[in-house]
């Protein structure tokens, strides 16, 4: 019997393939296991960033709410300030003027049935007693020094409530125009104090004579 011994190799070249071809597979499972871990670990921060946009959302939403409410908050305490201004000294006033000169009861009066001269009569005891309310309780000055009739300029950034413009009234100031009224302006208000329950929405008491 004569063997061959060419033959050998071949038979462990044979074995090394199936070695190596079992090698390479089993490689290819590995790295497709590994593909998809690594799948698995690149998945899950995006569904984190997606998770974290929704209180970025919800954050910027309450600031805005706050926003709002801070503006309502300002916007009540603005009302409740005016709503709360004392209109005590001026009922206290016309009070005064009732008394002094009979202010309420002349323009409460239908003066159709009266004379031009009774008019005037009247009209002068509410003259002479209104000057002595001011005299008394208030210091009265012109807005402006100017002579009536008189051509004057109304700079820029002036005042509305000092200065009220009529007529053609057009463009920006500078304004030129004629002072109809010089205007009046308190500069002090000295009024009587008032007792701890007076009642000062009671203009003029009911007066009986017994």
């Amino acid at each position: 019997m004569i063997v061959d011994l060419q033959m050998i190799p071949q038979t462990f070249d044979m074995l090394h393939a199936g070695l190596t071809a079992s090698s390479v597979l089993l490689l290819l499972i590995a790295v497709s296991r590994k593909s998809k871990v690594v799948e698995k670990v690149v998945e899950k921060p995006v569904e984190k960033i997606v998770e974290v946009e929704k209180p970025v959302e919800k954050i910027v939403e309450v600031e805005k709410v706050v926003e709002v409410e801070k503006v309502i908050e300002n916007v009540v305490e603005v009302e409740s300030k005016l709503a709360t201004a004392s209109t005590d000294s001026a009922m206290q006033l016309l009070s005064i003027m009732q008394q002094e000169a009979r202010l309420i009861d002349f323009l409460k009066e239908d003066l159709t049935s009266f004379s031009d001269e009774e008019v005037g009569a009247a009209a002068r005891v509410i003259h002479t007693g209104g000057q002595k309310v001011l005299a008394d309780y208030v210091t009265l000055e012109h807005v402006r020094s100017e002579e009536e009739e008189t051509r004057i300029t109304v700079e820029e950034g002036f005042n509305p409530q000092e200065v009220r413009l009529t007529g053609n009234v057009t463009g920006s100031a500078p304004f030129h125009g004629t002072l109809v009224h010089k205007g009046w302006k308190a500069s002090a208000m000295n009024l009587p104090k008032l007792a701890e329950n007076y009642d000062a929405s009671v203009i003029a008491p009911a007066e009986v004579e017994l």
